[in-house]
């Protein structure tokens, strides 16, 4: 929960707006400044104070304590210009709050912390929990120290400057091990702890079997990811109230899932008492992975627990990022937050180009030309499958006419894959033009270095026939100057000459250009493989200089007493 504190009518207005955005995020502190800052401490865990950094300094400074717990605090000043993150800004995520309240308000977010400043991954922001000489490891990576990273098994982490060698070193890590005086440890979320329990176990009996299991083998009880048993015992107490206090999620599976499942020891109490011969090996194993634990019983007399342990291994990610159609300001945030976030980078150069100051420091980028999309493809794919973080860009939207097929036909359920939307060239050349998508449209490539023209064309028809207006992608190269004249021709069979056309060359780039003309009156020499070209259906309508299809509501038309 986010509090907000306020002391002016001036801070109240932008804290209510605050609220009205984010109502299932926020709590306002009424009151006194002082009092509302107390008690927003002790109960949120962020806060939003829309006060002069001094005083909330004064308000903040009795408060504090460790930084590891304390709630992050963002600062915004009376004339809602600057969202200063002034402490907590990675552990208590104030420097995030205030890009977030920045945008929202309008703010410049104010972030001073020395990561962030110059673009570094902090080690306590890379999502795993860290230990060891955070600081000093961070200041190596700041001063340009080489830096290694020893990693035990494969994980998809941010990107991060690390070297081959170094006398610091960042060891990702579930064994339980102690950090040496320069060194940081990471604890992947690698390990499922499969439960099987007697009705009513106490949860001391489940947690101390755990610990006790995890403690001999050697492993972290930080990389517990979760905790697995049957559906029969989804609302144990014992088992639930375990998980809680191990701050991990509980998972459960039917009895029949558990049964397919291979494990080394099964018995047959458990297949009598709910229906498969194996819960705590068949829960972890469920997923995969290497045994680590076998089934053990808790030394209670008699025992009501049991458990194993499971490592699972790290699953790539694969982002398919759309960059939008070229303007910066029509990047969405996710695809901004995306390219942060991937440790390999694959692209096209000329878009790389378009997102290189957005690249940290320490992604490895995988840049090739035209006419390379399916090698682009393959190699996202295979870095992902290596366990990296990996966004493969497109321009647009990905998924339309870009990189998301190719890389999807190539991936299969091993790596983890995410989509980001991004503004289609149609969408935003239509916004130029006024709207001429405002009833069904349709988006037709005409190349055919991919698809024999035949099918295009029969494309192509299908949609005059219908009625439908159509956007042509790709339309024009030097060594394809045929197919638009073509495609204009098969439209022109089933609408009038005077149909408007918009013309869009580089829409929402600083050399953008826009013209509106009709289907006899367009000359394809003037268009290229740059330019997207939008032949409206019989109901469109140059209205004022722009180019409109409208929605054809039938309450706009029909009588008074029937709307």
């Amino acid at each position: 929960m986010i509090g907000l504190i306020s002391a002016t009518a001036a801070g109240a207005a932008a804290r209510d707006r605050l609220a009205a955005a984010w109502p299932d995020r926020t709590r306002v502190y009424e009151g006194p400044a002082g009092e509302a800052v107390r008690a927003a401490f002790a109960e949120c865990d962020r806060l939003v104070c829309f006060l002069a950094t001094g005083a909330t300094v004064r308000l903040l400074a009795p408060l504090l304590g460790d930084k590891a717990a304390d709630p992050g605090v963002v600062c915004v000043d009376e004339g809602g210009r600057f969202a200063v993150s002034l402490v907590g800004g990675h552990g208590g995520g104030a420097n995030e709050l205030a890009r977030e309240v920045g945008e929202l308000l309008g703010a410049e977010p104010v972030v001073t912390t020395a990561t962030d400043a110059v673009g570094l991954a902090g080690l306590d922001t890379l999502g795993l929990p860290v230990e060891g000489a955070v600081a000093a490891v961070s200041r190596a990576l700041l001063d340009g120290e080489p830096v290694a990273l020893e990693a035990e098994s494969a994980w998809p982490l941010p990107p991060v400057p690390f070297a081959e060698q170094g006398a610091y070193t960042v060891r990702l890590t579930d064994r339980d091990v102690q950090p040496g005086p320069q060194e940081v440890l990471l604890r992947p979320p690698s390990l499922v702890v499969g439960v099987g329990a007697s009705k009513g176990v106490p949860a001391e009996e489940v947690l101390g079997l755990i610990e006790e299991a995890l403690r001999e083998a050697g492993l972290s009880v930080r990389s517990v990811a979760e905790l697995a048993t049957v559906d029969a015992k989804s609302e144990e107490p014992g088992i639930v109230a375990a998980a809680e206090s191990l701050g991990v999620p509980l998972v459960t599976y039917p009895a029949d899932e558990l049964a397919a499942v291979s494990v080394p020891n099964p018995s047959d109490a458990p297949l009598a008492a709910v229906g498969t011969p194996s819960v705590a090996e068949a829960a972890a194993l469920v997923g995969g992975g290497e045994l680590l634990v076998p089934k053990r019983k808790s030394a209670a007399t008699p025992a009501m627990a049991t458990c194993a342990v499971v490592r699972r291994p790290g699953r790539g990610r694969l982002a398919v990022v759309g960059l939008g159609p070229g303007a910066r300001d029509l990047l969405t945030p996710r695809a901004a937050a995306e390219l942060r976030r991937a440790s390999v980078l694959v692209g096209l150069d000329q878009y790389v180009d378009q997102i290189r100051d957005l690249i940290r420091p320490g992604t490895r980028v995988l840049e090739s030309g035209l006419g390379a999309e399916e090698e682009r493809a393959r190699t996202a794919v295979a870095e992902a499958r290596a366990g990296h973080a990996v966004a493969l860009i497109g321009s647009g939207d990905a998924g339309v006419y870009a990189m998301a097929s190719p890389a999807l036909a190539e991936a299969s359920d091993d790596i983890d894959v995410v989509g980001v939307p991004g503004v289609t060239a149609a969408l935003a050349a239509g916004a130029v033009l006024g709207a001429p998508l405002g009833h069904d449209h349709v988006s037709i490539s005409l190349s055919d270095l991919h698809t024999p023209w035949e099918v295009i064309e029969r494309r192509v028809r299908a949609a005059a026939e219908a009625d439908i207006v159509v956007t042509f992608y790709n339309p024009r190269s030097r060594g394809r100057d045929w197919q638009l004249p073509k495609a204009l021709a098969v439209l022109a069979e089933h609408r009038e000459p005077g149909t408007p056309v918009g013309v869009v060359r580089n829409a929402s780039r600083p050399d953008e250009s826009v013209r509106l003309t009709t289907l006899a009156g367009l000359d394809p020499v003037t268009v290229d493989m740059m330019t997207v070209v939008t032949v409206g259906n019989t109901a469109t309508r140059n209205i004022a200089g722009r180019m409109v299809t409208p929605r054809g509501y039938r309450w706009q038309h029909a009588p008074e007493g029937a709307r």
